[in-house]
């Protein structure tokens, strides 16, 4: 017999939920991730993943993953300090530091999991972290799991910055003060203000840890964020997925050989989940090697991405002040925004609304993700769907 307490929890909360529109349903899709895909019997051209390059279905990973499991199995077997370590992660991490511009490197299971191991392996209690206001969830996690006092500054505003990062170390109650930044913000599509960040933590002494998610394989010709503005030997923690414009899963942490070494001693989810499986493992090298190797699918992103966001402004939309290719089209009120979601899903396109908790309350949006493997055709009919939809909702 299940707990009446239980049930009368989730059925309050999810009925409130569902009331405000703020219920996120989802829809599994029949095959794989790509510029179209299949819901519901449904074809659809694909805004809302994050495979920015197309990689996730590329023929030449696709081929390096069944060599993978053919020599390796399917599994790992255990967790990196037992036996789980096969020679093809250290291949994967000498490639990730490679990419990084960085002295060593560590692979984790995914990238939410590298901000709940690096931070909490290195601050603890008696630390402080500045943390700008709109970091991703991950790192807001991670930051509550080290129990370091957490000092959040608005958002890339870096006199604020300037101002807590003085009031902390001057204070002198901590060990360690931390600077943590999303390298490109995920749910607006803009850009860190890193040359500055670095500018300060240098003055009062504090390290900086950059997440670069959405700024690996975009950004600094594919190498991300830091690179992109030429600080890889200046910044301490480069932290990213493999899993976005990477196109398969895992995370990793890149730095300097003693951060590393650290890491694969002192991190929890590093020490206790099983390894990256042989697949994702030999896909990732190859994506990496073809991102390092040719900017072609780069260009060809950053092209659809121009593209859509001029036909989108054309329109009248509110697309925000995005630097990368995640566009948004932002509506406003959750409801409204999660009906034009439906309505353009109806049409063709499938956008997913976005809101509140993932934005702040009043700030929902329709999140597109153009990518490298979208055709121009595609993207015209996309915004025809929107120039309909947008008139028929009296949104332009």
């Amino acid at each position: 017999m299940t707990s009446k307490k239980l049930d009368q929890f989730l059925q309050e909360n999810l009925n409130d939920l569902r009331d405000r529109g703020l219920y996120n349903e989802i829809d599994p899709v029949e095959g794989a991730n790509g510029p179209i895909i299949k819901i519901g019997g449904r074809d659809l051209i694909n805004l809302s993943s994050n495979n920015y390059l197309g990689l996730a279905t590329d023929e030449r990973l696709k081929k390096e993953a069944i060599k993978a499991v053919d020599k390796y199995g399917v599994g790992a077997g255990a967790v990196r300090t037992i036996n789980g370590t096969l020679d093809i992660h250290l291949e994967l991490e000498r490639k990730i530091a490679e990419f990084k511009g960085t002295e060593a490197a560590i692979a984790y299971q995914s990238g939410f999991n590298c901000n709940m191991a690096a931070i909490s392996a290195v601050m603890n209690k008696h630390d402080a972290i500045l943390s700008d206001e709109l970091n991703h969830a991950s790192i807001i996690d991670g930051c509550r799991l080290s129990r370091a006092k957490v000092i959040r500054y608005n958002h890339s505003d870096m006199e604020d910055l300037r101002a807590k990062a003085k009031e902390a170390v001057e204070s002198g109650q901590y060990n360690k003060v931390m600077v943590i930044t999303d390298g490109v913000f995920s749910m607006d599509g803009d850009v860190a203000k890193l040359p500055e960040i670095v500018e300060i933590a240098e003055e009062f002494d504090i390290m900086t840890y950059v997440d670069d998610a959405h700024g690996s394989g975009v950004l600094g010709k594919g190498s991300g964020t830091v690179k992109h503005f030429g600080l890889s030997d200046r910044v301490d923690f480069q932290i990213g997925t493999l899993s976005k414009a990477i196109g398969v899963i895992g995370g990793y942490v890149a730095g300097k050989q003693n951060l590393i070494d650290w890491l694969k001693v002192a991190s929890r989810p590093f020490l206790f989940s099983t390894a990256l499986t042989p697949a994702d493992v030999a896909a990732t090298t190859k994506a990496i090697e073809l991102i390092l190797n040719s900017t072609e699918l780069q260009d060809k992103m950053w092209e659809n991405s121009n593209y859509l966001k001029e036909g989108l402004e054309k329109l009248g939309f509110d697309i925000g002040k995005s630097e990368t290719p995640i566009t948004p089209c932002i509506i406003g009120d959750e409801k409204t925004t999660q009906q034009f979601s439906k309505r353009l899903n109806e049409e063709g396109v499938y956008a997913k609304s976005i809101v509140f908790p993932t934005v702040p309350r009043g700030t929902g949006r329709v999140r597109n993700m153009p990518t490298a493997a979208h055709t121009k055709e595609m993207l015209d009919e996309a915004l025809a769907i929107y120039e309909k939809v947008g008139k028929e909702m009296e949104l332009i």
